[in-house]
C-alpha cells in the first residue's frame, strides 16, 4: 500500500515501485493500492478525477488507484487531508482484492498502516512497514515541536504503528536504533532494505562526460522540497559564475519552485537553469547521463541525516560522480562506495571547489561514476532487492509470525499454518502493496 506510486515524483514512490516490480521479477504476484497521481503538485490527470477508484496494469502487476483530492502536498493541513483521505478511500478497494499473504504497508510512513491493518484483519495475513523516512522525527527537522500536540500524537502513533507490524524493512540502517531504542521495537524483526534501481531505465552513456566538451554541466533531478538546500548551490553558482563552461541545472518540482526562480533572478545567475518539469523516470534518467556530475544537496537541520534519498543510488546508476553536501548516513555511503565527493552542508565554497576538482580530475570523475555503477549493479538492482523483500516475507510465513497485537487482541496462526504448508508444496505466496501507482503488486 502507497500513496505515493509513480508516475508522482520522490523516492518513496520510486521504492514502491521499485520493490513491487522486483517481486514480480522473482516470481510474486502483486497488487499495488495507490492514490490518484498527485504529488508535489496536485495536478490530478483529469481521467481520474472525482473517481472512487480506478484498476490499471502495468509492467506485470495490477494497481488500484484510489481517491484523493486535488491539492499540492504543501503545508500541514492540505498533507493531512491528503492522507486522511487515503487512509479512508484506500479501503475501496478491498472488495476487490482476491487472497493475499503479506501486506507491505510502503507509504506514507506510520499513517499507511492503519488502512494496511485493515486489509491484513480481513486478509488474514501478517503486515510489514515500510520506513522511508522517521515520522515524527522528521517534522522536528522542519520545525515542528517536540512538545507539541502533533508531536506527542505523532510519536504515540507511531509506537502503536512500528509494534503491530509483523515486521519492518527500513530503508536506512541509521534508522534501526531509533525505531528498535525509542519504540521498544524487537530488533529482530527491523531487516534493512535499501531502495533499488531500475537499471533497464538508468544506464550508463558511452561518454562519461556531456557530448558538449566546453561544458561541464552538474545537475540536481528531484523535488523542490525543504529538505533541500538550494541556497547552498546557488552561492556555489554565484561563485563561479566568472568561468565559462559550468552549468548548474536544477530540475524538479515542488513548493520552492516559484522561490527558486525568483533567487536565481535576484542573484543574476546566468550560470544556473531551472527545470520546473516533472518528467518520467526515462527522461530522468537521459537527464542524469547528459550530466557530469549529479548533487545532492541535503539541509543542514543541525544533526547528522540518518536517512539516505533514493536519488543517491539512480546518480550511481547513472555512472556519474556524485557531490554529497551532507552529513550522516548519505555522506558515509558515499565514501564507502567511493562514489563521488562529500562535502559539508552549507558550505558554498566548498561545494564550488569540488565541482571545479572533479572538472579538472575527470579521469577520477569517470573512476568515481563507475565505483558508484558497479556497487549498483552488484548489490541494489531492483532484481536483487525483490529477492532480499521476498525472502523477509517468506521467512516471516515460514514461522508463522502474523500476530495482530493491539488490533485483534491474538494471533491468526491457523491461517498463517496454512500459508506455511503452501508454500512448502509450491514455494509460491502473493502480497498487496498500496501506492500512487498505476498497478497492483502480487508476491510469489
Amino acid at each position: 500500500m502507497a500513496e505515493y506510486f509513480p508516475p508522482d515524483m520522490g523516492g518513496g514512490a520510486t521504492r514502491a515501485y521499485n520493490v513491487a516490480k522486483g517481486l514480480v521479477i522473482n516470481g510474486c504476484s502483486v497488487t499495488v493500492i495507490a492514490a490518484f497521481p498527485h504529488y508535489p503538485t496536485g495536478d490530478i490527470p483529469s481521467k481520474y478525477r472525482w473517481k472512487p477508484l480506478t484498476v490499471e496494469y502495468m509492467d506485470g502487476f495490477k494497481v488500484f488507484r484510489t481517491f484523493v483530492p486535488p491539492l499540492a502536498s504543501e503545508g500541514i493541513f492540505k498533507r493531512l487531508l491528503l492522507f486522511l483521505s487515503f487512509i479512508v478511500s484506500s479501503l475501496f478497494a478491498l472488495p476487490f482484492v482476491g487472497r493475499v499473504d503479506v501486506v507491505w504497508a510502503a507509504n506514507p510512513n506510520v499513517i499507511c498502516v492503519f488502512p494496511g491493518l485493515v486489509y491484513a484483519f480481513v486478509k488474514r495475513c501478517p503486515l510489514v512497514q515500510n520506513v522511508d523516512d522517521l515520522w515524527p522525527e522528521a517534522l522536528y527537522d522542519l520545525g515542528m515541536s517536540r512538545r507539541s500536540l502533533f508531536a506527542r500524537l505523532g510519536e504515540f502513533l507511531a509506537r502503536i504503528a512500528y509494534n503491530v507490524s509483523s515486521a519492518i524493512t527500513p530503508i536506512s540502517p541509521g534508522y534501526v536504533n531509533v525505531i528498535c531504542g525509542k519504540y521498544g521495537v524487537d530488533r529482530g524483526k527491523v531487516h534493512v532494505v535499501r531502495a533499488g534501481v531500475n537499471l533497464s531505465k538508468f544506464k550508463v552513456n558511452d561518454s562519461v562526460f556531456s557530448s558538449d566538451k566546453e561544458k561541464f554541466r552538474v545537475l540536481y533531478s528531484g523535488a523542490f522540497s525543504m529538505a533541500y538546500d538550494f541556497e547552498q548551490v546557488l552561492l556555489a553558482a554565484k561563485t563561479l559564475e566568472k568561468l565559462d563552461g559550468i552549468e548548474f541545472v536544477l530540475q524538479g518540482g515542488g513548493e520552492l519552485a516559484e522561490y527558486l526562480k525568483s533567487r536565481v533572478e535576484e542573484l543574476k545567475l546566468k550560470n544556473v537553469q531551472i527545470v520546473d518539469k516533472i518528467v518520467s523516470r526515462d527522461e530522468v534518467a537521459k537527464l542524469l547521463g547528459e550530466a557530469d556530475a549529479l548533487l545532492l544537496p541535503l539541509r543542514d537541520f543541525g544533526s547528522p541525516y540518518l536517512g539516505i534519498s533514493s536519488k543517491l543510488y539512480e546518480y550511481q546508476a547513472a555512472g556519474k560522480p556524485i557531490i554529497c553536501c551532507a552529513e550522516g548516513q548519505p555522506a558515509n555511503y558515499v565514501k564507502e562506495t567511493l562514489s563521488g565527493i562529500v562535502v559539508k552542508p552549507r558550505d558554498y565554497k566548498a561545494l564550488a571547489k569540488a565541482v571545479l576538482y572533479l572538472r579538472e580530475n575527470r579521469e577520477l570523475a569517470e573512476e568515481l561514476g563507475g565505483n558508484g555503477r558497479k556497487y549498483i549493479e552488484d548489490k541494489l538492482s531492483i532484481e536483487k532487492i525483490g529477492l532480499q523483500m521476498k525472502k523477509i516475507f517468506r521467512a516471516l510465513l515460514m514461522r508463522g509470525r502474523v500476530s495482530m497485537a493491539g488490533a485483534t487482541g491474538g494471533s491468526i496462526r491457523g491461517n498463517s499454518k496454512g500459508v506455511s504448508e503452501k508454500i512448502k508444496r509450491t514455494g509460491k505466496f502473493s502480497s498487496v502493496v498500496c501506492g500512487n501507482k498505476d498497478d497492483e503488486l502480487v508476491l510469489i
